[in-house]
């Protein structure tokens, strides 16, 4: 009897010892999850005795910190990204100080100097003076054109540019850039050939899209060329099968040298002498299209062709 009831006892006291101890190896395999920042194992509460309790206790310290470390995170994220805002805000004011304190050099010290003359009476004469002041006035011009685009990239560089993206036809606004060029081409001589009469619908900024088409233009105009009794521009619109519009303009003239052809989409990188004081450009028309483009993730380039140039940039076609 004695033996029968040991063992019985023994049996008994494995079974409730079984019962308590399970629930605390199983709380204590979810604190040590919790103790390496994984909550996702809950305690499965079946009872209102201490062992429940203290379940209940761990899931709400589990959900908790849970939630605190995600709003820890995510802080800390945004933090990340002001810093990053603040290094990029601090890199473009860097940029745009260094690009403008190089290239407004030149126009302040003919300013200078011309004023100087003006006031020291050098050339007494109306006509002198009357140049002068013109030069004065397409210097100052030139400078207030070039910090307005110094902005512009920068703006478009470091992504403080939010486009308003709508369909139109791109062949209406290639129409138009060409119509306010007409006196440039008629003063140069230069023959356009363009298809007006096709429509073509694309998604995107239409004030940027002229930037590009009319940087392309002026620039093929006061580069363009004879070759075979010849001197012409001409620009097409062609669809892609990757759902693009690839825009092209041509110019006959000199082709553009190999080592260049990456330069000159970097500001200020003029080529050649045509691109000089005198044409008024600022050297930055090509790296504003650079900006545009990268940030529609589209492409753009230049290709040398048998008696010209051609440069080209792709537009997202409307779906």
């Amino acid at each position: 009897t004695g033996m029968i009831i040991l063992v019985l006892s023994s049996g008994l006291a494995f079974f409730i010892s079984k019962r308590f101890t399970k629930p605390i190896y199983e709380l204590n395999a979810i604190t040590k999850k919790m103790s390496n920042l994984d909550f996702s194992t809950k305690y499965t509460v079946t009872s209102d005795d201490e062992i429940g309790m203290l379940g209940n206790s761990i899931n709400s310290l589990s959900e908790n910190l849970e939630n605190k470390i995600k709003e820890l995170r995510e802080a800390n994220m945004e933090l990340e990204k002001d810093i990053e805002e603040t290094s990029k805000i601090v890199e473009m004011r860097s940029q745009f100080i260094s690009d403008v304190s190089h290239e407004l050099k030149t126009p302040i010290s003919l300013i200078q100097g011309y004023a100087e003359g003006l006031i020291e009476n050098v050339n007494d004469d109306e006509e002198s003076r009357k140049f002068y002041a013109e030069v004065i006035l397409d210097e100052s011009n030139k400078m207030d054109t070039l910090v307005k685009q110094l902005l512009e990239l920068m703006k478009l560089e470091y992504g403080k540019r939010e486009f308003n993206n709508v369909e139109f036809n791109i062949g209406e606004l290639i129409k138009e850039v060409i119509r306010k060029c007409d006196v440039m081409l008629k003063e140069k001589q230069i023959e356009v050939e363009y298809d007006d009469t096709k429509e073509v619908y694309v998604n995107a900024d239409e004030f940027y899209i002229e930037q590009v088409i009319t940087n392309y233009l002026t620039n093929a105009i006061k580069n363009a060329k004879t070759i075979n009794e010849k001197k012409k521009i001409q620009v097409k619109v062609e669809e892609t099968k990757k759902q693009k519009v690839r825009i092209t303009v041509f110019n006959t003239g000199d082709k553009i040298k190999d080592e260049e052809l990456e330069r000159i989409w970097k500001r200020f990188y003029k080529s050649d002498s045509s691109r000089n004081r005198e044409d008024g450009g600022t050297g930055i028309g090509l790296s504003l299209v650079k900006a545009i483009m990268n940030n529609y993730k589209n492409d753009y380039g230049v290709n040398n062709k048998e008696d010209g140039v051609e440069f080209y940039f792709e537009l997202d076609k409307r779906q």
